[in-house]
C-alpha cells in the first residue's frame, strides 16, 4: 500500500485469531467490514492476530483463510501477522517503562479472584467492564530490587499499565467518534473512561503483548482509519484511546456492531465451537443461507 493510497482511501481491517474455527460472529464482522470498505471506495486489510504461538497454528490459520474465502471475504494486500512484529511491541513497552507507566504484577488470576471475594472497606472489590477484579494497588509499592529478584527466580508475572499515572500523563479528556449500530444516524462523540479498567495487562512473561497493545500499534502501522468490530469491544476502546494518546498515534473512527448470540443469549465462542462456519459448510449450508442467518442482504 502506498502513502498516497493511505491518504486518499478509508482503510478497514478484519483481525481474527487462528486459535479455533471461525463462527457466525466472525462472519458478520468480516462481511460488514468488507461491505463498508467497498461502499466507501476504501481498502480492506486482513490482520492475523497470532501472538499466542501455542494456540495459534498454521493448520488453523489455513482453515481460517479457507472459511473467509468461502463466505466471500476478500482483502487487498498481504496479511499482517502479529507474530512477525514482536520486536515492535517490545519497543512500545519500553516506551511506557521509561515513562514510569509500566510495572510487573505477580498476582495470579486465582489470587485476584480470592481478593474479589473480600470486601474493600465495606465496598465490593472493583472490577473492569469484563468482570475481572482490579489488581491490588499494593503491588505498585514493590521495590525495584525485589521485582528484579522475583523475575530472575522465574516467578510468573504480567506487565500492567499504571492507568492512574497514564491518565495523568495524557493530561486531557479523551474521546472517540462512534458511528454505532445504526449507520443512518449521525456519528456521536463518546467520552473514554480508561480508569474503569484498572491497571490493564499489556504483556505477560510468556506473551509479548496483550490484545490492547498489539491492536493499537498494528492499527497505526496499517494506517487503519475505520475500526469495525463487535459491541463486546466497545468499552475496550477507552483503553485503546489512552494508549493512542500516550504513543501519539492517529485515532480511527469506530463502529461497534451488534453481536451474534447463541440460543442461551451468550456471545458466540470458539472454545464451545459455536456455529463454526466449517461445520455449517460441511452440513450443506450455502453462503446465501449464512447471510440470511446474519440478517445481511444478498451480495
Amino acid at each position: 500500500m502506498t502513502q498516497e493510497q493511505a491518504a486518499s482511501h478509508p482503510i478497514f481491517r478484519f483481525a481474527p485469531s487462528p486459535n479455533g474455527l471461525l463462527h457466525l460472529g466472525h462472519a458478520l464482522s468480516a462481511l460488514l467490514n468488507l461491505e463498508m470498505a467497498r461502499k466507501s471506495g476504501g481498502l480492506m486489510l486482513l490482520r492475523i492476530e497470532d501472538i499466542d504461538r501455542v494456540r495459534c497454528t498454521t493448520r488453523l490459520e489455513n482453515m481460517m483463510l479457507e472459511d473467509l474465502e468461502w463466505i466471500g471475504f476478500e482483502w487487498d494486500s498481504a496479511p499482517r501477522r502479529q507474530s512477525e512484529h514482536f520486536g515492535e511491541y517490545r519497543e512500545r513497552l519500553d516506551q511506557l517503562e521509561k515513562a514510569g507507566l509500566l510495572y510487573p504484577s505477580f498476582a495470579t488470576r486465582a489470587q485476584l479472584r480470592q481478593l474479589s471475594l473480600i470486601s474493600n472497606d465495606g465496598a465490593l472489590w472493583p472490577r473492569d467492564p469484563d468482570g475481572s477484579p482490579f489488581n491490588p494497588s499494593s503491588e505498585k509499592g514493590i521495590g525495584l530490587a525485589e521485582r528484579k529478584l522475583r523475575i530472575l527466580q522465574g516467578e510468573d508475572f504480567s506487565l500492567r499499565l499504571d492507568t492512574g499515572k497514564a491518565v495523568a500523563a495524557a493530561g486531557k479528556a479523551l474521546f472517540w467518534l462512534e458511528t454505532g449500530q445504526n449507520r443512518a444516524l449521525p456519528a456521536k462523540v463518546v467520552t473514554a473512561n480508561p480508569a474503569a479498567w484498572g491497571d490493564v495487562i499489556l504483556a505477560r512473561k510468556d506473551t509479548p503483548a496483550s490484545y490492547h497493545l498489539a491492536c493499537v500499534h498494528d492499527d497505526a502501522q496499517q494506517g487503519i482509519t475505520h475500526v469495525v468490530r463487535g459491541l463486546d469491544l466497545f468499552h475496550a476502546t477507552s483503553v485503546h484511546r489512552l494508549l493512542q494518546e500516550l504513543f501519539a498515534l492517529p485515532v480511527p473512527t469506530y463502529h461497534h456492531h451488534r453481536l451474534v448470540l447463541a440460543q442461551d443469549g451468550r456471545k458466540l465462542s470458539k472454545s464451545r465451537s459455536d456455529t463454526a462456519l466449517r461445520h455449517l459448510r460441511e452440513a450443506g449450508v450455502s453462503v446465501d443461507e449464512i447471510r440470511q442467518m446474519l440478517g445481511l442482504d444478498p451480495p
